[in-house]
């Protein structure tokens, strides 16, 4: 499991498009946060030593990286053949599924892990120096660790479904998108209701904007860890149902 693990790490570092991924994730984000003037996201242009903007359009753009991460992860290995090669191996189909995954979460984590130096560079220009709510922040980044698995999840299992990596991409971003804002676009036509807010609750958004605030909730932890769970196991299913 190791060593599969190993090889897509080391595929996806000596692959161009993986770097152009992370550095259009950057740049974007970077664009945003400093750049663009007239939003909302702009932490120049608020007057407050904050990085909420960060939180807050990370989700947005991981529906574009995620996926492109992602979509080779099974598609290339249905697409080239190797696919059964693989499943011959001394390994189980959720072994597989896991290191792929894994995998692709280490890779998440490693595009996020620049993003500190906003947080630095907002910490050097609070006045006082250092006047940020650095508890929240670590709480956010949590958030936003728990949001990339569940993604993570969704392009491994979207990858699985299609032989081409474009489709593969475009399915992820459909699903990401869905159960992002999908369930609560459902409970706002809903308008109130004890419905509507199990609707609500039903989508990632909802749990995210509350971890996002740096409260961790044991329901949102929870419901993360299951939707991510959820996803691998309809993997391992599309594998399998390669015997039938």
């Amino acid at each position: 499991m190791y060593s599969l693990f190993k090889k897509e790490i080391n595929s996806f570092l000596n692959s161009l498009i993986g770097y152009i991924s992370v550095a259009v994730f950057l740049i974007v984000i970077g664009l945003f946060l400093w750049v663009f003037p007239g939003n909302d996201l702009n932490i120049a242009e608020s007057g407050y030593a904050a990085v909420d903007s960060l939180f807050n359009i990370t989700p947005w753009v991981y529906m574009f990286l995620i996926p492109a991460i992602t979509m080779r992860m099974f598609s290339e290995e249905k697409r080239t053949g190797t696919l059964e090669i693989l499943l011959t191996k001394p390994l189980t189909e959720f072994q597989i599924v896991l290191a792929k995954y894994l995998s692709g979460l280490v890779l998440v984590i490693f595009s996020l892990l620049p993003t500190l130096v906003y947080v630095i560079t907002v910490y050097q220009y609070a006045a006082p120096v250092g006047n940020i709510d650095l508890g929240g922040i670590a709480g956010s980044y949590i958030g936003l660790f728990f949001l990339a698995s569940g993604f993570v999840a969704i392009g491994v299992f979207a990858s699985s479904l299609a032989d081409n990596q474009l489709v593969a991409f475009i399915i992820a971003m459909f699903l990401c998108l869905l159960c992002y804002t999908g369930f609560q676009s459902v409970a706002t036509i809903l308008a109130t209701g004890v419905v509507a807010n199990l609707i609500d609750q039903l989508g990632i958004v909802a749990h995210y904007n509350s971890m996002s605030r740096g409260v961790i909730d044991s329901r949102d932890v929870i419901y993360f860890i299951s939707l991510t769970a959820l996803f691998l196991v309809f993997t391992r299913l599309k594998l399998e149902s390669r015997k039938w």
